[in-house]
């Protein structure tokens, strides 16, 4: 939900300016602004020997952070299919052939009872994503509600619905909303192989727009989509010299499905993605590290390597949007050898 578009897009400096809803505050841009990171710097890192690279990250984790503890989320998808985008990745761009459904919105009640399970089954945060290029005002109404009613079950709320306009975030700010979640994807250079519906600079408005009305950013992008390591650094800088870094940075694995662009992509190697998930966290020291999309296919073993390398929050629950996501009790086993407890 969440590639032909210029870096140039990315290299002038934003101007936004909204007010918060509590008072007038210094707009803080989530355009890299800062060069705490250089792309060669992020390289070598990657080049380190893994275990070096990892007692590292695991290093910076334990100052940081519980090395025990991971953060649980489940992802509901509350609007399916026919986005007008064309995302590679995604089977719910309506001009691909999936097996992915066009389907309205989800009704207050269905939201609310996915929502009280997700909390009956541990996890602290729900997430709401929806299959729009943006939301419509009417759109936006009844998320509103479901966000208002969700936060008051006692759920931190997270929301994907696409690029905001002017006054949007503002809505979603007083409803409740904790986190919205809005991905960069990849590197700006390879951004255009991807996607061409929307562009680098569009997803950095959105982002400065949430975070101008004090909502929490959950900010990543994908791996093994046929970038270079390289792209990937890249993709590691963007987020980490921002202003104020995402408070939750989810990095997913590419789940190749029959009919997008991306199927048939090589396979990453499983240790260049636990590499990548040790340099989001040594760069990103504060910010949650979410393994998201893509888990079901890495095993137990992989999942560990991750979490020792500074992994601290997962998707958790039955569906992670349109693909499969480890079931509850598969993680809880997990959870229980490794000796991790959810927050």
């Amino acid at each position: 939900m969440e590639q032909q578009t210029s870096a140039a897009g990315c290299g002038s400096e934003m101007q936004t300016s909204v007010i918060n809803l509590d008072g007038l505050k210094p707009s803080v841009s989530c355009h890299p602004t800062v060069e705490r990171w250089r792309v060669e710097d992020i390289m070598a890192l990657f080049e380190l020997p893994f275990n070096d690279l990892l007692h590292r990250a695991q290093t910076v984790h334990r100052e940081h952070f519980d090395p025990n503890a991971v953060q649980v989320s489940t992802l509901l998808s509350i609007k399916t299919g026919g986005c007008s985008e064309d995302c590679g990745y995604c089977p719910q761009a309506a001009r691909y052939h999936t097996d992915v459904e066009n389907e309205p919105l989800m009704q207050l009640d269905e939201v609310l009872a996915a929502a009280k399970a997700a909390k009956e089954s541990g996890a602290s945060r729900f997430c709401m994503g929806a299959a729009w290029r943006g939301p419509k005002q009417r759109d936006l109404e009844p998320v509103l509600k479901m966000i208002s009613e969700v936060k008051a079950m006692g759920l931190q709320t997270c929301a994907t619905l696409g690029m905001l306009k002017d006054g949007q975030a503002e809505q979603l700010k007083e409803a409740g909303l904790d986190y919205y979640n809005h991905n960069l994807d990849t590197a700006p250079e390879f951004y255009g192989d991807v996607i061409t519906t929307r562009t680098y600079q569009d997803r950095l408005d959105t982002l400065d727009r949430v975070r101008s009305v004090d909502i929490n950013v959950c900010c990543g992008g994908i791996i093994g989509m046929g970038e270079s390591r390289a792209q990937r650094a890249g993709l590691i800088a963007q987020l980490a010299n921002m202003e104020q870094p995402p408070e939750s940075v989810p990095i997913n694995l590419l789940t190749q499905v029959e009919g997008t662009p991306l199927h048939g992509t090589e396979a990453l190697d499983p240790l260049e993605f636990v590499r990548t998930i040790a340099i989001a966290r040594i760069t990103m020291p504060t910010s949650f590290v979410r393994l998201s999309a893509g888990r079901q296919s890495m095993g137990e073993a992989v999942q560990t390597l991750c979490f020792h390398a500074g992994a601290n929050s997962i998707f958790y629950g039955e569906k992670l949007l349109t693909t499969g996501n480890p079931e509850v009790e598969a993680d809880n086993a997990l959870f229980g050898k490794l000796g991790l407890k959810k927050i």
